[in-house]
């Protein structure tokens, strides 16, 4: 059985158990705080674990995809070292949300595994909950009783709380769990030591493939556990697990999941997979890491320096250092994959097809890129060991193998392993020291206590009616205590509110709750999941009262303008530079909206003129708003609505339209009643911000109406200035050229002055040994000028030693130059020569063993420098 029917099996033989199918969620979750990536197939339903949304459906299946690189969940060390860790991987799952129970879910996973799949029974084991006395908690013998009917007792196993109690974090639903573990060693192994010896004993052969998790309880802040209102099952199989295990493969690399992968990074290479393990590790490597790096950036997050970006742009440069250091790709060559990748993975996720030639962009800009980085960075590791041989030492300090690790990307196994080649080592200590100060400052600059949440009143759901009330009256259902950076503020849920929540793109509302005895400002509103929770900076004296909530009806109707200008100017795009233009991310708030879009070329003026006249001619047509709520998914998909990648949509949805086809999308967001309350709309900048991403940032309404002015009141000050011109624009073009005239003028007496200068240093210079030593302190205009100096020195005077401390309009700078004859004979080095040097000038430099230059901050240690190189150069 391939890979792609084991996957369709599963979700089939579900669905016969009358479970909905839902579609994989996003890889990178938005509006939860406690997550980066989905990390584990039950992600997308934590809200009907919590009781926040009540569940359209009683069963699910899935496909899920996840991500486990950061925070409690970190493979990433151990992928392509050992067989079964992967960065990204598929999690198949079945749910029931107050249904079903134990009885069910261990029923219908053994009659899966054992009679749909075939797997042996007898290589088969199965693990409960042993119970804990800290949360006082029995074994599960429910569960070991149920299991007793399909499985032989001896391979009913007990396990304590790390490994079958399931927990989402440090508070939330969680629940004992089942796991299911497949004994894959040869026959002769078995009979050495039995399976059940090494169950969850790090085995690679003998592995978990499915874990049941029983959730009943939630996790309180304080450590304690309450019972859940209603009991669920969470199943999660990892699908590479299981394909490797139904294919009877010793390793998850050696099934169709990955083998057409391996063969194409074989053929581009020319190395042959299994032959070397160092080979094996970076194929296994890049094999994985193309799909976390292009399902990532499919789902609308691209490589970037913080964040879920970050760890993006690491995933990505830990390929490419593989690939580079052990298959000699000196050249970008993950992208050529995205083709394959499309092919085997594009029906059961569409977003990497549709996707395929933007995706491809994105990677082989940042590889690029990377490249160059890393041979930056070997040219600093060269630098590092010259000046490490002349000190005779043979250890990388720790603090200089992080600076390669944060300026140039460069890991420490690299750093370790170049520094091997070169017989030095590296101080990994102290490595490890810099990078735990680095973390403390993280971790210190993030730290945040989180409270429980207090119930208030009944909880029957929140209800947002701001989309047609600006003001509502309303009581608050729960409340908690954030305590972050030594102030303490309050999280508040209301039973109604009109205050929207930040999300696609759109800012929270701000306003405040108000009675008759207190006023309490609402500084933010975000959600949480399904939440919509309000930011407060105090809690209400009487947190059971009645409230009458107040929006921010000026920063909200702002906002309104450059939302639906957002709209607009997404589909002026489409129109002028074509279909393939697709939303990348977006900020809209009262003062400007800022719009990031996939295209692969700087947009010309004119192009930039044309978008900005269609959506002011979609202003001036003052266009009504046409919203609907509450449309089925397949039927907006019909009408043409703009979905964003990355975003997850209900069964339902929101649809905003203007104009019949003109703009259709899919949006949560509010709007303008029509177009025309916008008044202007214009665009303040275009550029990049990504391989294959471009930024138009536009200000809308009265922030329009005052650049426009400014920019009037601009043109009429200049007016006067010149003495108001017939043509203002001519009048500064002569003034320009006049300018650049007298330019090449001063350059010009610059250059004779310089070379006055030239031939006194010249007949100054001092000659010992056959060596002409030129060192002085002078002034010049620039530090192009300073280096023409050094270099007509070189030229003109034979074995020439030069040290030209230079006064640059008050600004330090020091040049060495030395002869190509006297770099061969005597071993000088003016990189090395000027790095000391620059030290009487509090500066820095570097350079070639024949010609550097520092610059610095204390131009009155030129002196200096001159005396010290004398000293230097005394005995020469």
């Amino acid at each position: 059985m391939d890979a792609k029917r084991i996957r369709s099996t599963f979700i089939e033989y579900f669905q016969s158990k009358q479970h909905q199918f839902v579609p994989s969620s996003p890889i990178v979750v938005k509006n939860d705080p406690t997550l980066m990536f989905t990390n584990a197939g039950m992600n997308q339903f934590k809200d009907y674990f919590l009781g926040n949304e009540v569940p359209a459906y009683t069963r699910a299946t899935n496909s899920q995809k996840c991500l486990r690189v950061s925070g409690k969940h970190n493979d990433l060390e151990e992928v392509g070292v050992d067989t079964y860790h992967h960065t990204m991987f598929e999690m198949l799952g079945n749910w029931s949300f107050g249904d079903y129970f134990k009885k069910e879910a261990i029923a219908w996973s053994w009659e899966l595994l054992t009679e749909i799949y075939k797997l042996p029974k007898d290589r088969l084991y199965v693990t409960v909950f042993e119970g804990d006395a800290g949360d006082k908690l029995e074994k599960d013998m429910e569960a070991f009783g149920m299991w007793e009917e399909h499985v032989e007792k001896e391979r009913i196993l007990f396990g304590d709380k790390k490994d079958n109690f399931w927990e989402m974090g440090d508070i939330g639903p969680c629940g004992p769990c089942s796991e299911i573990h497949i004994d894959l060693r040869p026959e002769e192994e078995i009979k050495q030591v039995p399976g059940k010896d090494l169950v969850n004993m790090d085995h690679p052969q003998v592995i978990e493939i499915w874990n049941l998790v029983f959730i009943q309880f939630n996790r309180q802040a304080n450590g304690s556990l309450s019972e859940l209102p209603a009991k669920h099952i969470d199943t999660g199989m990892g699908f590479e697990r299981l394909v490797r295990a139904i294919q009877n493969k010793t390793s998850n690399y050696d099934t169709d999941v990955f083998t057409p992968f391996i063969e194409a990074v074989e053929k581009k290479s020319g190395k042959k997979y299994g032959d070397d393990e160092k080979i094996d590790i970076a194929i296994r490597v890049i094999v994985d890491h193309i799909r976390a790096i292009s399902f990532t950036i499919a789902d609308g997050q691209l490589p970037s320096n913080n964040k879920a970006g970050y760890v993006i742009r690491r995933i990505l440069r830990r390929a490419v250092r593989y690939g580079y250091t052990f298959l000699g790709f000196t050249e970008p060559f993950l992208y050529e994959l995205l083709p394959l990748l499309s092919e085997h993975f594009g029906e059961m996720f569409p977003e990497i097809a549709s996707q395929q030639d933007f995706i491809a962009k994105v990677i082989f800009e940042e590889e690029q890129s990377f490249l160059r980085t890393l041979d930056n960075g070997l040219k600093r590791l060269e630098h590092i060991k010259a000046d490490m041989d002349n000190k005779g030492e043979k250890v990388i300090p720790g603090q200089v193998a992080f600076e390669l690790y944060d300026t140039f990307g460069f890991p420490l196994d690299l750093t370790s392993l170049i520094a091997r080649e070169n017989g030095i080592s590296v101080d990994e200590r102290g490595f490890e020291q810099e990078m735990n100060k680095q973390k403390e400052r993280s971790r210190a600059a993030a730290e945040q206590e989180t409270g429980d949440w207090v119930l208030v009143g009944e909880d029957g759901g929140v209800q947002f009616v701001g989309y047609d009330n600006l003001e509502s009256t309303s009581h608050i259902i729960k409340y908690r205590e954030i305590k972050e950076k030594k102030s303490t503020k309050y999280q508040l849920v209301l039973e109604e509110t009109p205050f929207y929540a930040e999300s696609g793109g759109q800012v929270g509302d701000t306003g405040i709750l108000v009675n008759d005895q207190e006023t309490i400002k609402v500084l933010d509103t975000k959600k949480e999941n399904d939440l919509i929770v309000h930011f407060v900076e105090k809690l209400p004296q009487n947190p059971t009262a009645s409230f009458r909530c107040k929006v921010d009806r000026r920063k909200r109707e702002l906002t309104m303008n450059n939302h639906t200008a957002t709209h607009l100017l997404h589909a002026a795009l489409r129109e002028v530079l074509g279909d393939h233009v697709q939303q990348k991310g977006s900020l809209v708030n009262e003062n400007l909206l800022r719009f990031d879009f996939s295209h692969f070329s700087k947009l010309t003026d004119e192009e930039i003129a044309q978008v900005e006249h269609i959506v002011n001619q979609k202003v001036r047509e003052n266009i009504p708003l046409n919203e609907q709520r509450n449309v089925p998914i397949e039927e907006a998909k019909k009408m043409g609505a703009t979905a964003l990648f990355g975003e997850k949509y209900g069964e339902f949805v929101r649809v905003i339209t203007f104009g019949t086809e003109y703009s259709v999308e899919l949006c949560g967001g509010t709007h303008v009643s029509s177009t025309g309350k916008i008044g202007l709309f214009k665009i303040v900048s275009e550029g990049s911000i990504s391989s294959g991403v471009r930024r138009i940032e536009a200000i809308s309404a009265e922030a329009a109406e005052e650049f426009v002015n400014e920019q009037v009141n601009l043109i009429k000050e200049l007016q006067e200035m010149l003495k108001n011109p017939k043509d203002l624009k001519r009048t500064i073009q002569t003034l320009i050229q006049e300018r650049g005239e007298l330019k090449k003028e001063v350059e010009a007496l610059h250059l004779k002055q310089a070379a006055g200068l030239k031939d006194e240093l010249i007949k100054a210079q001092v000659s010992k040994d056959g060596v002409n030593q030129i060192i002085a302190k002078v002034s010049l205009p620039s530090a192009d000028a300073l280096k023409k100096l050094a270099f007509e020195l070189k030229n003109e005077v034979d074995n020439v030693l030069a040290v030209i401390a230079a006064d640059i309009n008050g600004k330090p700078q020091v040049a060495v130059v030395i002869a190509d004859s006297l770099v061969a004979e005597k071993g000088l080095h003016a990189g090395n020569t000027v790095r000391e040097l620059a030290k009487e000038i509090q500066g820095g430099g570097g350079g070639q063993p024949f010609f550097a230059t520092a610059g610095g901050k204390y131009a009155e240690g030129l002196d200096q420098v001159v005396i010290k190189a004398k000293e230097m150069f005394s005995s020469i």
